[in-house]
C-alpha cells in the first residue's frame, strides 16, 4: 500500500504521480538515488571545485576501480555517445572542435550493422556524424565490414546486449579485430551492461577504444553516465565538454552536456558501491519482488504468466503475461490503459503493441509490488 504522503509534492503543483512498474525509463525518471549516492551528493554541496579538476580526479577514481585505462562522467550514456563522435572528428584540435557540427574536410562515417539499428543510435549523430549501414537484414560477414570501411570511415559501432545475444550479427571481437586493421576506433554502446561486473568495462578490456554506460542503472541520477576507454579518445572526449567550453573557452558541441559537482561525486558513490555491494542479495530481493507481482497473476483464466530468469545487466528478473481478450475482456494494450488511469496510476508497457506485457521491480518502492499484481489481477478477474 502506498503511504499517504506519497507523490505529494507533485501534487501541489498540479502533477499525477505514477507507480513505476516498467523499470528504469527516462520517460519516468530513470532512476532513485541510492543512500550512498545522496549521502555523497549532499556532502558535495558543502564547498565549490573547478570542475575540470574534479573530472580528472573523479575520471581517475573510477578507471582504477573499473579497470580500465580511462574515464569520464558525462551527462547520461547518450550524452558519452555523443560526445565520442565529437572527439573522433575533433580530436585535440581546437579549431575543428569550434568547427562541429559542420563535418567539412573531417572523417564523418560511423559504421553500424543493418541488423544493430536501434533507438538510440541518433545519439551517435548530433554532433554531425553519419551513420553508414552494413549487412543485412538477414545477417553480416567478415567481408561485409571489410568492404564497408572507406576513407571517410570515422569508426564502427557495436551495441552491445548481452542479454539477448545475436548469432546473425558480426561479433564485438571480429568488428575489433577487422576495425582495428583498417586502423578503425570501435566504440561500443554498453549502457547497461552493468552485471556480472567483468562486463563493466569489458568491452575496452577487450580492446574496443570506447563504451558507455548508463549511472543510473547502479543507483546514481539518471542524467549522469560513463564515458570508458583508452587514455586518448577520453582526452579528446574532455576537450568536447561543457567544461573544456567553459575553461578553455572553445565553443565545442558539449556545452549543453552539463553535469554538476554533486552528481559527479554521486557517480563515484554509484561505482564504489556497485563494485563492493553484496549482489547476490540485492538479486535474491529483486527476485522475491517479482515473486509477489506474479503470483497474484497465476490461476486467472485467460491470462498466462511466468517469471524472467535474466539477471545480466542492469534489470534482472521480471514478470511476463499475456492475456487473452475473449476470456479476460481486455486486450494487453487496453489493460496498459487502464493501468495508467488508475487511481494510483500504475505505468507498465508491452513489449510490442499487442504483445505481453512486461513488468519490472526497478523502480518499485516497498509495498508497490503486492499492489501492482493485486491491482492487474482483479482488473483480469
Amino acid at each position: 500500500m502506498v503511504s499517504s504522503d506519497w507523490g505529494d509534492i507533485y501534487r501541489e503543483i498540479g502533477a499525477t504521480p505514477v507507480i513505476n512498474a516498467t523499470g528504469s525509463v527516462t520517460l519516468l525518471g530513470g532512476s532513485t538515488p541510492v543512500r550512498e549516492v545522496q549521502e555523497a551528493m549532499d556532502r558535495a554541496d558543502s564547498a565549490y571545485i573547478p570542475l575540470i579538476e574534479l573530472q580528472e580526479h573523479a575520471g581517475r577514481a573510477i578507471a582504477e576501480m573499473v579497470n580500465v585505462p580511462a574515464a569520464y562522467i558525462t551527462s547520461g550514456a547518450g550524452s558519452a555517445l555523443t560526445l565520442v563522435t565529437a572527439a573522433l572528428m575533433a580530436g585535440e584540435d581546437d579549431d575543428k572542435i569550434e568547427q562541429l557540427p559542420d563535418t567539412t574536410g573531417m572523417k564523418n562515417e560511423i559504421l553500424i550493422q543493418r541488423r544493430q539499428r536501434y533507438w538510440y543510435d541518433r545519439c551517435l549523430e548530433l554532433a554531425g556524424a553519419k551513420l553508414v549501414e552494413y549487412g543485412s537484414d538477414d545477417g553480416t560477414t567478415r567481408e561485409d565490414l571489410e568492404n564497408a570501411i572507406g576513407p571517410n570511415t570515422l569508426a564502427a559501432h557495436f551495441y552491445m546486449t548481452e542479454q539477448f545475444p545475436d548469432e546473425n550479427i558480426l561479433q564485438l571481437e571480429e568488428v575489433i579485430e577487422i576495425a582495428h586493421a583498417n586502423d578503425t576506433p570501435v566504440t561500443v554502446d554498453a549502457a547497461g551492461q552493468v552485471y556480472p561486473l567483468e562486463n563493466f568495462g569489458k568491452y575496452v578490456r577487450m580492446g574496443a577504444d570506447f563504451q558507455c554506460i548508463a549511472a543510473k542503472y547502479l543507483g546514481s541520477t539518471q542524467s549522469t553516465g560513463l564515458a570508458l576507454g583508452t587514455q586518448d579518445m577520453i582526452n579528446a572526449v574532455a576537450k568536447q565538454s561543457f567544461v573544456g567550453y567553459e575553461s578553455r573557452r572553445i565553443r565545442g558541441v558539449g556545452r549543453p552536456h552539463k553535469v554538476d559537482r554533486q552528481e559527479m561525486m554521486g557517480v563515484v558513490a554509484a561505482v564504489r558501491r556497485w563494485f563492493t555491494m553484496d549482489h547476490e542479495t540485492r538479486l535474491a530481493e529483486v527476485e522475491q519482488e517479482c515473486q509477489v507481482m506474479l503470483k497474484p497473476l497465476q490461476g486467472i483464466a485467460g491470462v498466462s504468466a511466468k517469471m524472467l530468469e535474466n539477471t545480466i545487466g542492469h534489470q534482472p528478473f521480471g514478470v511476463e503475461f499475456t492475456v487473452d481478450k475473449d476470456v479476460t475482456g481486455h486486450s494487453s494494450d487496453e489493460l496498459v490503459e487502464i493501468l495508467r488511469d488508475g487511481d494510483p496510476r500504475i505505468w507498465t508497457r508491452t513489449t510490442e503493441p499487442g504483445g505481453s506485457i512486461t513488468l519490472h521491480a526497478f523502480g518499485l518502492n516497498p509495498g508497490e509490488a503486492q499492489l501492482v499484481g493485486e491491482t492487474i489481477a482483479n482488473i483480469l478477474s
